[in-house]
C-alpha cells in the first residue's frame, strides 16, 4: 500500500527500529544523572535558534562568495543553503506561534 508515494510497510519498519532503539536507550546498564536525564527547555530552544541562525549565516555566506565569483561556490549550493534557512526560519517562527498561543490559552483558563 502506498500513501503519497510513502511505502507504508516501510514507514512501520521505520517506526519498529525507532521502538526498538528507544527501548535499547532505556535498558542501558549505565544509569546517567536526574538532570542529565531530564531534557532542558531553554537549552533546547537555545539550540535550535543557534542552528536557524547558523543556516542563515551559512547562506549568507555563500551567495556573497557566489555573488563574488568564487568558483568553489556554484548556483545549486547558494539555493539549497537558502532554501534550507528559509524552511527552518519559518518552522521557528511557527514554534514561537504554537507557544505564544498555548501561553495564551493557559492564561485565559479560569481556575
Amino acid at each position: 500500500m502506498s500513501v503519497g508515494g510513502i511505502d507504508a510497510s516501510r514507514i512501520q519498519a521505520m517506526v519498529e527500529q525507532l521502538r526498538a532503539a528507544a527501548q535499547s536507550k532505556g535498558t542501558g546498564g549505565i544509569q546517567a544523572d536526574k538532570a542529565a536525564e531530564k531534557p532542558d527547555f531553554a537549552q533546547a530552544l537555545k539550540s535550535t535558534l543557534d542552528q536557524v541562525n547558523n543556516n542563515q549565516a551559512k547562506a549568507q555566506k555563500l551567495g556573497e562568495q557566489f555573488a563574488k565569483g568564487d568558483d568553489n561556490v556554484n548556483l545549486s549550493d547558494v539555493m539549497i543553503s537558502m532554501q534550507k534557512a528559509s524552511i527552518s526560519f519559518q518552522a521557528t517562527v511557527q514554534v514561537r506561534n504554537k507557544l505564544v498561543s498555548a501561553y495564551h490559552d493557559i492564561m485565559t483558563m479560569q481556575v
